[in-house]
């Protein structure tokens, strides 16, 4: 089945609001998170505050990224039921990684310097580490429901949801010495090395 490609509008979109993000981020690494207004946002990308407000519901939204979250869930739902659970959510993580960064021969879908501001900012920021927790618990979730365990089965579900927030302990550890390294290690080969000190080696392993 072909892939239904986007429409004019939906790019469109998709454009303006990557655009305000970048400059949002820009804005809040140059002058503090605080400091910027919605406002000041609003006239860097040469839209309305309503606009953003639009895309963006509230400032925090300025500074998530979305992406990984949907990657990382179609990966897991895409993967083998018949494998650890360890090693279908750590592959995951490794492949969304790399196709976010462009490891391992991925073509970049996002911009790597983006990527790094967007996470210290996340780290650094009061009100965004609330925020943050908030975005790991829904991706928690999204990829216990994207393993498809059965949810009547106390003992599976509590397996899912201890397997998945382990890896992403994993993740957070990797992501975290990703920025301090300010990228200077493929962000892929982190997140192996993280679960491969946790689970063992197996756990990188990737379809």
């Amino acid at each position: 089945m072909k892939e239904r490609q986007p429409t004019l509008r939906e790019r469109r979109r998709s454009e303006t609001r990557g655009a305000i993000q970048k400059h949002a981020v820009r804005l809040f690494t140059q002058h503090g998170y605080d400091a910027v207004t919605v406002a000041e946002v609003a006239a860097a990308a040469g839209v309305s505050a309503m606009t953003v407000y639009r895309h963006f519901p509230t400032k925090e939204d300025l500074v998530l990224v979305e992406q990984p979250a949907r990657a990382i869930a179609e990966r897991v739902a895409a993967s083998s039921a018949a494998d650890p659970l360890v090693r279908r959510v750590g592959g995951a993580l490794i492949d969304a990684a790399a196709a976010l960064t462009g490891g391992r021969g991925a073509g970049p879908v996002a911009d790597e310097r983006f990527l790094l501001d967007c996470l210290r900012l996340m780290t650094s920021t009061p009100a965004l580490r609330a925020r943050h927790l908030d975005s790991q618990h829904a991706l928690q979730q999204a990829v216990v429901d994207a393993l498809a365990v059965n949810t009547a089965d106390d003992d599976a579900l509590f397996d899912a949801q201890a397997a998945t927030g382990a890896c992403l302990a994993a993740m957070h550890t990797a992501l975290t010495r990703w920025a301090e390294d300010d990228g200077e290690t493929e962000l892929p080969q982190l997140i192996a090395r993280a679960l491969a000190a946790a689970f063992g080696d197996g756990a990188a392993t990737t379809g």
